[in-house]
Order: structure tokens, then C-alpha cells, then sequence
């Protein structure tokens, strides 16, 4: 528990590429990359022989909802957490639309500390916007001429549209005041309110599950995504758009999107899509059900290949899960009661590597989008890379092994998963946080595997750098 650790003769997935070698953290820290020769181990500390496994640097997952606090009987900080480090997910993202939801800036403090006692990896949290606490948003992220940064809190979160819970900015003066007096990054749920208010008559006696993603269509999201993008312009604010899926909005997108700022629009723009809506489409809806109902909906065949096209050519930097889980009872109610959500921050690397296995991408894509492209994405320090110096958050993979997916040996607390059935490899064998060993999954723990720390033993508050705008 002292933080050293050395890795030997695992496959690295380094800054310059795929090489075999030895890796050792120090109190934490990466401190020696070797790949000529071995490292000699120390007395006191921990040794992992890597021999025929992959070592990536940890997954940072930018979206998860562990409804923490207000719906335990879903998940908690904890269950949520070690659900996460059985995935390889070493640091997380958490959003504010909790019971009740986080939207001043001492809701933000108690969450942080709550997170010190009960997570086994790193964390940060999103405050929610509202239509009137614009003071207390400057209080999280800073204004315009006076941007802050405090360990734990990543962003605003703004829902353009209805979605769970009770945050919705719809009306254009509150939007055009956040964008116009806050600093920091605002993250948006891109769903055009009045576009589904509207046409909600013409979908509400419909009970098959095809209806979802007729009603929140691709138009939908393009519009939300469209005003979203000229606020940002507008103030020269920095914007993240959550979870893309459709087609029409990744088109729309190229070009304006990029880790670096755009100086000819005045603004930084960046996107991410999630492993659902790069697996599935409305074929699996259909066998599925309210299992794979979610906002925005899991859409279409052309969509799942144009996400996956503008992947590849950098519109869209990174991957999040957009963990939320509901009990199966309530998915049980069917279409349209059933709540929207799915657990995910558990499979999601095992799914990404499934689809390097079969040539999607490499396993340098998925290191890309899962951890260096996120890290950047908000600035995080340390954090994305085997690099010496950079902290010794780490995953062991077996690309080898392969386990299907079961609901039974779920950790998220609602027990269940959406990629149920499907044989998947790539499923962490060692998750390691700060140098200290998290998680493992061996023959003797089996496909589940255990969790090696107590709640609030490992993991803090991420460091994330302020935002200027133009």
C-alpha cells in the first residue's frame, strides 16, 4: 500500500508506440519505462509479472451517473466506483442530477468529500446548470475574466433537454447567460426541448420501442447541437457535447471540433460518442427492449458507421459510457415507462478492445480515446499516458481471455449489463490506482473478480486545469 509497484514484460502501450518492457511506479508516480533491458526489483515493493498481457494507461471515463446522493437502491459513489476499477476505469467523471441535484457550489464540496470515503479511484463532478444559479456556477468554475479551478470539479453540466431527473435550460436568455458569464468547461445533453415538447403528441400512445428514437430524433440532437455551437462562438466559451449519436450531427461537426482551440471560431469545441451507440443499433433495440433505452436513443445502422468514420478522422476526440443504471424492475414496465439508462462503466474497455480484436481500431485508438484524448479533453494533470512522471494509474488487459458477458457477475448494483450474451476479451486482469493494486481478476477470483481496497482507501480528487475563454 506504499505505491510502488513494477510491472515486468507486459506489452506497453506507450506515447511512442507498442513496446515490451518493464514499467515501475514510485509513491505513485510512473518513475522508469525500460524496454532495452529488465528493471531489478526492489525489496519493497510489489512485483506483477506482465508476460503476455497488454499494460494501458487507466480509462478516464467523462460520464457516469452513480446517483450518489438520492438513489442508493441504483448505485452509490462506492458500488459505482468499484464497478468502474473492474473496467480498468481509474479515474471518473460524475454528474449532477442526483436526488437532490448538485447545483451550488457547497452541494459540490459535500459531494467531493463523500467521494474521499467511499471511491477506490479518482473522481471529479459536474455542478448542474439551472435556469438562475449563474452565481453559484462562477462560485464552482469562475467568470469570464477570473477563471478557477478547484481539485474535483470538472464543469458545468447543462441539460438542453428533458432528459432524467429536474435540470432543463431550454429558454435562450439563461443558456445565452451561461455561456456568456461563467468560465470552465460547459457540457451539454444536445436535445432540442421544444422540438420533442412538440412532438411528443404524435408519439405518446405508441408502445413499441422503435418510437424512442423516432421521437428523439436525429433532428433533435442536430438542433440542440447547432445552438450549443453558436453559443460557444458566440462567447468564446469552451464546449464539450456529450454522448453524440447521430450521423448528421458528426458530419455537421467536422471540422469545428478539436483538442486544440479553434482560433478561426473563436471557441474550443470537442465531442465524445459511447461504446452502446458504436455496438448497437435499432435491429438490437428491437430484441432488447427498454434494456437498451437510453437519451439520446440508440439509432441506426448509417449512424453506428458515420460515429465510427468521424472516430477515426478526430471529429470526435473521445469515449464515455454514460453509466446509469436502473433497476430491471423499472426497465420491466416496458415502453414508455420504463426509465432511460444503462450501466456501462464495467464492460466498456473490454467492448472497445473487443471491437481492436476484430479491426475497428488498435488498441493505440482505444488508449487514444479512453484515456489520453479525455485527459486532455479537461485538462487533467498526470493523468492519460505511460509516461514517466505521469501518475501511476495503470490496466493490465488479457486480450486473450475471452468471458461472456453475464448479469450475474455485474458490479454496478442493479446487476445487470446491456452487452449481456457477448463474448468479449480485453477484461482487465490487474487495475491499478496511484501505484497501490485496486482490482484483480484471476482463476481464483473468476470472471468477477475482487476489489483489494477498502472504500475511500485509494483515489482523489482529479486536478484539472482552468479554462480561459477567447
Amino acid at each position: 500500500m506504499n505505491g510502488d509497484v513494477l510491472i515486468a514484460n507486459a506489452t506497453m502501450i506507450l506515447p511512442t508506440g507498442r513496446k515490451k518492457g518493464d514499467l515501475r511506479i514510485t509513491n505513485g508516480v510512473i518513475a522508469e519505462i525500460e524496454t532495452e533491458s529488465s528493471l531489478t526489483p526492489h525489496n519493497h515493493e510489489h512485483y506483477i509479472n506482465g508476460e503476455g498481457l497488454f499494460l494501458l494507461p487507466g480509462m478516464i471515463d467523462p460520464q457516469c451517473h452513480f446517483r450518489d446522493p438520492g438513489q442508493p437502491e441504483k448505485e452509490d459513489l462506492q458500488s459505482g466506483s468499484f464497478a468502474a476499477v473492474s473496467g480498468g476505469v481509474t479515474s471518473f467523471l460524475d454528474m449532477p442530477n442526483n436526488v437532490p441535484s448538485i447545483t451550488t457550489f457547497e452541494m459540490m464540496k459535500g459531494k467531493i468529500e463523500n467521494a474521499k470515503s467511499k471511491c477506490v479511484n479518482n473522481f471529479g463532478f459536474f455542478v448542474g446548470a439551472t435556469p438562475d444559479n449563474v452565481d453559484e456556477l462562477k462560485k464552482c468554475v469562475g467568470d469570464q475574466l477570473n477563471p478557477v479551478s478547484h481539485p474535483g470539479i470538472c464543469g458545468i453540466k447543462v441539460f438542453m433537454g428533458s432528459s432524467t431527473g429536474d435540470l432543463l435550460v431550454n429558454e435562450e436568455d439563461a443558456l445565452d447567460e451561461i455561456f456568456r458569464t461563467t468560465s470552465g468547461l460547459i457540457a451539454v445533453h444536445a436535445e432540442d426541448e421544444h422540438r420533442l415538447s412538440t412532438r411528443f403528441v404524435d408519439f405518446e400512445m405508441r408502445t413499441d420501442i422503435a418510437a424512442h428514437a423516432e421521437w428523439r430524433d436525429d433532428q433533435t440532437a442536430l438542433i440542440a447541437t447547432q445552438r450549443a455551437v453558436r453559443l460557444a462562438r458566440k462567447y468564446g466559451h469552451r464546449l464539450h457535447i456529450l454522448h453524440l449519436t447521430s450521423g448528421i450531427e458528426a458530419k455537421w461537426l467536422a471540422g469545428q471540433t478539436s483538442l486544440l482551440p479553434n482560433h478561426e471560431y473563436k471557441a474550443h469545441i470537442t465531442t465524445e460518442t459511447l461504446p452502446q451507440h458504436l455496438t448497437f443499433n435499432d435491429i438490437d433495440v428491437e430484441r432488447e427492449g427498454t434494456r437498451l433505452k437510453m437519451n439520446p436513443p440508440i439509432r441506426y445502422q448509417q449512424d453506428l458507421e458515420q460515429l465510427w468514420t468521424s472516430l477515426h478522422d478526430g471529429t470526435i476526440q473521445c469515449i464515455a459510457t454514460d453509466h446509469a443504471p436502473h433497476t430491471l424492475e423499472a426497465k420491466a414496465l416496458g415502453f414508455p415507462k420504463a426509465p432511460s439508462g444503462m450501466p456501462g462503466v464495467e464492460t466498456s474497455l473490454p467492448v472497445m478492445l473487443t471491437h481492436a480484436k476484430f479491426g475497428r481500431c488498435t488498441i493505440e485508438d482505444v488508449v487514444k480515446w479512453m484515456s489520453k484524448n479525455v485527459a486532455e479533453c479537461y485538462n487533467m494533470k498526470g493523468k492519460g499516458e505511460l509516461s514517466i512522471g505521469f501518475d501511476g494509474d495503470v490496466v493490465l488487459v488479457d486480450m486473450e481471455q475471452e468471458f461472456v458477458v453475464q448479469d450475474e457477475t455485474s458490479w454496478s448494483r442493479v446487476g445487470w449489463n446491456p452487452f449481456r450474451g457477448i463474448g468479449l476479451v480485453g477484461w482487465p486482469v490487474q487495475t491499478i490506482v496511484a501505484g497501490i493494486p485496486v482490482f484483480e481478476r484471476t482463476r481464483e477470483t473468476g470472471q468477477k473478480g475482487r476489489v483489494l481496497v477498502a472504500p475511500g482507501q485509494v483515489g482523489q480528487p482529479l486536478l484539472m486545469a482552468s479554462w480561459s475563454n477567447f
